[in-house]
């Protein structure tokens, strides 16, 4: 199935966090917390301003993201859970 977010909404896919700390020690699952960052999986053609016009989306498909930690819904996508936030929920793009 192809989804295609609306306005200034973006889908994205969490990045799974590591398994184990810096010192060795594994995380059990119960332990770990939902990551904040994620890669874009499709954005929207972006809001419209006053008078109609389209306000181009900062962020692009395939952009790693950080996004707080409550932000956006979650979704399952053809077998995949994914997030759906809108653009001003992400706090910044990982260069």
């Amino acid at each position: 199935m192809a989804f295609t977010p609306l306005h200034d909404r973006v889908l994205v896919e969490r990045v799974e966090s590591d398994e184990k700390t810096a010192g060795g020690l594994i995380i059990p699952d119960s332990a770990k917390e939902k990551p904040a960052e994620g890669k874009v999986v499709a954005v929207g053609a972006g809001a419209k301003d006053e008078d109609g016009d389209r306000i181009a989306m900062d962020v692009k498909e395939g952009d790693k993201i950080l996004f707080g930690k409550w932000s956006g819904t979650e979704v399952t996508v053809d077998g995949k859970e994914l997030l759906i936030m809108k653009e001003s929920d992400i706090l910044g793009i990982i260069a």
